[in-house]
């Protein structure tokens, strides 16, 4: 193996934070710099989902690098290894599927890109969704005339077989989860419109984190999306082994994820998926707070 060839195996072994680039006067290490500046200060909220720091223009010296990891009971999926294509049946939207039951999931997870004059297909039979705006401005509509302008922050929640639909004048990019609800009784989910900032806080005993839930806790609903907020520095006390399953996308800052037995440096952008029973765990780093949305399947019986 070459020397610069060995050095890079040797500083990606140990998972540093150290960038490698080829200079035109050779190899040289470029700390990364996740430090918010005046201008990145400009910018709105969740920009970095669509402009994360490694994004593929920062990795293009390194042909085949990537942090992105599939195993049996959990996925990272880092922003340069999302695939963006025609979504079926949507107008001028691109998608990347970020989560899919071929992974073992019983949810899929995907970003929408929505340009202009765009317009959403609804999902397949008996099939819920919600919907999270990340950045742009788009508007929900039902059969009913009834009208929803969705800024960033803003989500909804569409039962299975809701009619409905979301357009675009200019461009948006959302996060969507999608599954097949499971009917219990006489139980009926009705349509949620909200923004986060909107929610309370919640009780975390024995945490430090802050936590939002999205949804109504009621049986009506088989999942849950919670927005959790971390300071630098803090982190999961509980080490979670459970039979929920999870998909997260980081919304802000950056951190160190456990999954199973690796240890994953983490950014905004990244997508985790998390099977039932894989260790899990959290810490944020860096001097910025770190904010994810999760997913977690709820209120019905894993039999």
């Amino acid at each position: 193996m070459s020397r610069p060839a060995a050095i890079l195996s040797l500083l990606f072994a140990l998972g540093s934070f150290t960038w490698v680039r080829a200079a035109e006067d050779g190899l040289c290490s470029v700390p990364l710099d996740f430090t918010s500046s005046d201008a990145e200060s400009q910018h709105p909220l969740y920009w970095k989902v669509t402009n994360p720091t490694l994004s593929p223009v920062h990795i293009q010296d390194l042909p085949g690098f990537t942090r992105s990891v599939y195993k049996r009971d959990h996925a990272l999926i880092a922003p340069e290894s999302q695939v963006f294509g025609p979504l079926p049946d949507w107008v001028n939207t691109l998608g990347a599927y970020l989560i899919t039951p071929a992974m073992g999931s019983h949810f899929s997870m995907y970003l929408a890109k929505m340009q202009a004059n765009s317009r959403s297909a609804l999902p397949p039979k008996d099939v819920e969704r919600f919907l999270f705006i990340i950045h742009g401005t788009a508007i929900l509509s039902n059969m009913s005339g009834n009208i929803h302008k969705l800024l960033v922050d803003s989500y909804a929640y569409l039962p299975p077989n809701y009619e409905h639909f979301l357009t675009c004048d200019k461009e948006a990019t959302l996060v969507i989860f999608e599954r097949r609800y499971i009917n219990i009784g006489d139980y009926l989910p009705e349509q949620v419109v909200g923004s986060t900032d909107k929610q309370p806080l919640l009780e975390t005993p024995g945490e430090v984190f802050e936590l939002r839930k999205l949804l109504p806790t009621s049986a009506s609903y088989d999942f849950n999306i919670h927005i959790m907020d971390f300071q630098p520095g803090e982190y999961l006390n509980v080490k979670e082994v459970h039979y929920n399953q999870h998909g997260l996308l980081l919304l802000e800052g950056q951190g160190i994820y456990r999954l199973g037995d690796s240890w994953y440096p983490i950014q905004a952008g990244d997508a985790i998926w998390m099977a039932p029973f894989v260790p899990q765990w959290y810490a944020a780093l860096g001097k910025t707070k770190s904010r994810y949305l999760l997913y977690k399947d709820v209120n019905r019986n894993p039999l």
